[in-house]
């Protein structure tokens, strides 16, 4: 069943990854770091646009934020930034439409930005002052984690030109090489880990308990429980980023109700290693009211997306996601399947020939070590920059 799962997420993670390679090609990364600077509604707009461009790792995304916050973003932009690019991204949006349907996708990309609304309203009240000062102090401090040299790499192509002439230069090619490759060494824990954990549990655990478990005979109950369990689930489940679209799946099918489905999705970001790496970064008070910030945001984003859809008849009806029934067969997604491998394996080999194989070692650095290296991705060396600190 993990198998099948994984057969049936391959081809629309390749072409996820591909596309969020390109992007993160050609915006450099010192134009990001300006463009969040503040928690006005425009930075707000500009953090998730940009964050939605990007990788869907969850891990690596909140090394990035804690790098941005470093650099001079405000701590809203750049918790603005950190959802959106775990809850807005490409892969993640065309994962949940294959296998779940439209109006999933829908829904996530209606209520990502509304609980983005909410955690920058719920930070100007609870996140301010000491604790965002407090917050920065432990955000300086060197820690090591093993997402924190894929953080601190900036890879775009930095030359001048069209969007097409950056892309279609041999370094723009080089650049969404060593972006695919790094944000798939990234992620594969997570996906893999996600489609494990996924087919035991639609193996093993009854559906008969899942219904229960989710009130899927009262429909004011299930609506007003999926919301909040859902991140409890995802929190317990240790599993993010699109690795969790599978769970989800088996859940949906389970019982779980849409509201649900919605909150579990948007809570990758507060399993229990990511509020660890919280601690570390930020500190413990404020990693408590990130943690705290965010479960609320989710669950009222998980119900606002309830209503919505139930009032619009929106509300999928048929619990029947795809996941659960897939199987290998010579059909549209075999197919596909073989076309994107084919361009999986034409950028793994351009990224190897260019020295990645160094780049993936770096991903376990310090962001230390790599605050001031630019890498060429055109000739896969690192040169050194000298850049004041903002």
């Amino acid at each position: 069943m993990a198998g099948a799962m994984a057969w049936e997420i391959l081809w629309p993670l390749i072409l996820g990854f591909t596309l969020s390679g390109v992007v993160q090609a050609v915006v450099r990364r010192e134009h990001v770091t300006r463009l969040l600077s503040g928690d006005s509604p425009k930075a707000l707009a500009a953090a998730t646009g940009l964050g939605a461009a990007s990788s869907s790792c969850s891990y690596a995304a909140v090394a990035l934020a804690r790098s941005l916050f470093r650099k001079g973003a405000s701590f809203a932009s750049t918790m603005a930034f950190e959802i959106a690019s775990t809850n807005l991204v490409i892969e993640l949006g065309l994962i949940l439409a294959l296998l779940m349907g439209w109006q999933f996708t829908l829904a996530e990309f209606i209520g990502g930005p509304l609980m983005i609304l909410l955690v920058a309203l719920f930070f100007r009240l609870w996140m301010r002052g000491k604790i965002v000062d407090a917050a920065r102090e432990q955000a300086e401090k060197g820690i090591a984690g093993s997402m924190e040299g894929h953080a601190a790499m900036d890879m775009s192509v930095q030359s001048g030109g069209t969007f097409w002439q950056r892309l279609f230069s041999r370094k723009g090619l080089d650049a969404v090489a060593n972006y695919f490759v790094m944000d798939w060494a990234s992620v594969w824990r997570d996906i893999a880990g996600g489609v494990l954990i996924a087919g035991a549990f639609a193996a093993w655990v009854p559906k008969e308990w899942l219904r229960a478990f989710f009130f899927e005979g009262h429909p004011l109950l299930a609506a007003l429980w999926g919301p909040l369990v859902g991140p409890v689930i995802a929190m317990l489940s240790f599993v993010c980023s699109v690795g969790n679209v599978p769970l989800a799946a088996v859940l949906w099918n389970g019982g779980i109700s849409f509201g649900g489905v919605a909150s579990f999705i948007f809570a990758d970001l507060i399993v229990i290693p990511v509020i660890l790496i919280y601690r570390k970064y930020y500190g413990g008070r404020a990693a408590l009211r990130i943690t705290a910030t965010f479960y609320l945001a989710m669950v009222l984003a998980g119900y606002a997306v309830e209503a919505l859809f139930a009032v619009t008849g929106l509300t999928p009806t048929s619990r029947n996601a795809t996941a659960i029934e897939a199987s290998v067969s010579w059909n549209y997604t075999t197919w596909l399947n073989i076309v994107f491998l084919v361009v999986a394996a034409f950028l793994v080999v351009r990224f190897f020939k260019n020295g990645g194989a160094g780049m993936l070692t770096m991903m376990g650095g310090s962001p230390d070590q790599h605050e001031h290296a630019h890498h060429d991705p055109g000739t896969g060396s690192d040169t050194a920059e000298h850049h004041d600190r903002p």
